[in-house]
């Protein structure tokens, strides 16, 4: 009988530590489980920075990308330096132009002036040789009756 119970007693205190070390075992569980989900709330918060740091990193890289395009487009024109001359020398040709033009335009209404002089010149010319031929005429026409015209 002492047996017996020294087998329930040594069987309750093995129960007992079973008991204590299972306590011990759902609470490093929890710890554990506590740990796991604060680091996957880590990891949340780390992808949603990466996810950030992607996109800034693409809008940075699409920004570059459209820098080196107008950059290229602005290699193949000119400097400012380089247009300013050229803008200036075609200003100083264009006034030149405008002067010829000018004097062009000087010429072509005095050349019309003296166009007009000479028509006005011709038409006044022709007129009085058509009253010289009428005069004539005239003049021809009294000599003739005048010498069919005997005197008395």
């Amino acid at each position: 009988m002492l047996s017996t119970l020294s087998q329930c007693e040594f069987s309750m205190g093995k129960t007992l530590l079973v008991y204590d070390m299972n306590l011990r075992e759902m609470e490093n569980y929890e710890k554990i489980y506590k740990e796991i989900e604060c680091s996957i709330a880590g990891a949340h918060e780390k992808i949603a920075e990466c996810k950030k740091q992607i996109l800034q990193a693409k809008r940075i890289r699409k920004n570059r990308q459209e820098y080196d395009a107008l950059a290229k487009v602005i290699q193949h024109h000119p400097d400012r330096h380089e247009t300013l001359k050229e803008l200036e020398a075609l200003g100083k040709e264009l006034e030149h132009l405008s002067h010829i033009k000018e004097s062009v335009e000087d010429k072509l209404e005095l050349r019309r002036k003296q166009f007009h002089v000479l028509l006005s010149t011709i038409h006044e010319l022709q007129q009085t040789l058509e009253n010289d031929e009428k005069l004539s005429e005239v003049e021809e026409a009294q000599e003739t009756s005048m010498e069919t015209d005997p005197k008395p």
